[in-house]
């Protein structure tokens, strides 16, 4: 009898099967707009929000990054998504690199291998100095892609990293992190995560503390994972444009990780930008559906049946076999971003895969080299030349710009924030 994850592997590339004959059409249509997707995102740096190989390293070599080749990943007993050939061939510019740890871990150790996870895109920069080289505002990304190399920024994945301490979002901010997201799958001491009981409405006083700061260093405000109160909270109080690394819109997919319409409408206040995303759940509403019900079903049946396993995993085979699991698609991808447009314009529209921290990606993105598929798409859909150079990259370069010329700015009037936590007890 199968395992309950070898089952569900299964059903998903039977399910992606069935997928492909409706998909070969759909394709067919979209390489007639290949050339000119691949024309535009060499003029223009193509950034991605949000990439997870730093993890993948970290969870497959331990700390020697020198024993995984980058070049070339696909030779792996597991394949990445990313390598640099991929890179390449998906005509990427900029690649904001998440250093990701943990969420459950004890947030001093999580500040540790932060650390070490931004110490590992500094080390792949020096490897690989004809392909990588660190940015640290809008003009680096845009010398550094004229010179044919990719820009590597640094996001940190969630405000554990930091500790509470304003002191040590300083020194990340030092070692070249622009971006914080504000969570990641935990509610902080000073703000609600998706998926988590929320502790605050939204951000504590201190958080607020924290989103100052980062406007004041010139750290952008990333949105993504956090509850629709705290994207509220943090759109109120930052003067600096916001961003959603890597996040759909809940009005196509009703997942808590998505932005819902009323914060959609929020954004142009703050020049904000959401980089729409290739995972699945987020992306199928019907898939989001289907792991809603296996999910219940699972709980139902551990309630029915406690310490029997067996039953349990038998049980669940019989469901999956009775519901097919549906397929995301690359076509899905792009009706987020055509309901984003709808919303707020294309100005406010960029691209964050999370290639490399999901496990199964949609009909056509299968990797990093995909990229120009799904612009593609946009063309066969009407999108301009305009507008694609402004998804690909003219939107986070204006992002960024704003949130360097705040930092400028607010360094003018006022210091370093020496704000305690326990200051707002």
């Amino acid at each position: 009898m199968l395992n309950n994850f070898t089952k569900l592997i299964a059903v998903t590339v039977t399910s992606a099967l069935l997928m492909g004959c409706a998909s070969l059409s759909a394709q067919t249509d979209r390489d007639d707009y290949r050339e000119q997707a691949i024309e535009i995102l060499e003029s223009v740096p193509l950034f991605d929000g949000h990439n997870d190989a730093p993890l993948q390293y970290r969870n497959r070599a331990g700390y020697k990054f020198s024993e995984l080749d980058f070049y070339d990943t696909t030779h792996l007993e597991r394949s990445m998504h990313t390598d640099i050939e991929r890179l390449r061939e998906g005509r990427v510019g900029a690649q904001w690199w998440s250093v990701y740890v943990s969420a459950n871990l004890p947030e001093p150790e999580a500040v540790k291998q932060t650390m070490e996870q931004v110490e590992f895109v500094h080390r792949m920069a020096q490897q690989y100095p004809d392909v990588f080289e660190i940015a640290h505002t809008a003009d680096d990304v845009e010398r550094i892609f004229a010179e044919g190399k990719i820009a590597s920024l640094m996001g940190m994945e969630g405000g554990h990293s930091i500790n509470n301490s304003l002191g040590v979002l300083r020194m990340f901010h030092e070692l070249g992190v622009r971006y914080m997201t504000l969570t990641h799958g935990r509610t902080l001491d000073w703000a609600d995560a998706a998926g988590d009981e929320p502790k605050h409405d939204g951000l504590s006083a201190f958080g607020e503390e924290v989103v100052r700061e980062m406007n004041r260093l010139g750290m952008a405000v990333d949105l993504s994972h956090v509850t629709p109160a705290t994207m509220k909270d943090a759109i109120r109080v930052s003067e600096a444009p916001v961003m959603f690394s890597h996040s759909n819109a809940r009005a196509i997919s009703n997942h808590p990780r998505n932005v819902p319409d009323d914060v959609l409408q929020l954004l142009p206040q703050k020049d904000g930008l959401v980089m729409v995303t290739f995972v699945e759940s987020f992306t199928s509403e019907e898939l989001r559906q289907w792991y809603a019900e296996r999910s219940g079903y699972m709980a139902k049946l551990e309630s029915l049946y406690p310490g029997q396993p067996d039953i349990i995993e038998e049980k669940m085979d019989e469901w999956t076999d009775e519901n097919e699991m549906p397929k995301s698609t690359l076509e899905q991808v792009a009706d987020h971003i055509d309901h984003i447009r709808d919303q707020v314009g294309v100005d406010h529209i960029g691209i964050g895969g999370d290639y490399d921290g999901i496990s199964s990606l949609p009909t056509g993105l299968d990797d990093v080299s995909t990229y120009p598929n799904l612009f593609a798409e946009l063309l066969k859909r009407g999108y301009s030349e305009e507008d694609l150079r402004k998804i690909a990259g003219e939107n986070m370069l204006r992002v960024m710009r704003g949130v360097e010329e705040t930092a400028e700015r607010l360094q003018n009037v006022r210091g370093p924030s020496e704000a305690l936590i326990t200051d707002f007890d």
